[in-house]
């Protein structure tokens, strides 16, 4: 049952990251905007494409699951403080605690590694063999 609850967990945490990477390719231009107006380098949205897309795929394979665990769980909390710290509107408090929560999850999955179901199980698996 743990195998299987870690592989809906991981599915759960990248679709979240899989769906904006792409999204953040279809709107480019409106993302780039959008980051520039709160401070942030448009210069930024291909690595930010690259971590959430890249990083996405992989906490769904469950490759380097750790790794990208610990990357992803900064980038959700630098998230939450950069576009969602306007705690006073209700919107943008809802996103970020949903932020810090995905970063605990990320956390866990640091923690815990990814489970019996994932490629990080099969590559130990078979160096040890």
């Amino acid at each position: 049952m743990n195998a299987s609850l870690a592989l809906f967990g991981r599915i759960g945490l990248s679709l979240v990251f899989i769906i904006s990477g792409w999204g953040k390719i279809a709107g480019y231009a409106g993302t780039q905007q959008y980051m520039e107006a709160m401070g942030v380098p448009g210069a930024l949205l291909p690595l930010v494409i690259a971590l959430e897309l890249g990083g996405g795929l992989a906490i769904l394979g469950g490759l380097f699951t750790r790794w990208i665990a610990l990357a992803l769980a900064a980038f959700s909390l630098a998230s939450a403080a950069l576009f969602h710290a306007n705690l006073g509107d209700a919107a943008q408090a809802i996103n970020f605690w949903k932020n810090v929560a995905m970063a605990g999850g990320f956390l866990m999955l640091a923690a815990h590694g990814a489970g019996a179901l994932s490629l990080d199980h099969l590559w130990t698996r078979r160096r040890n063999a």
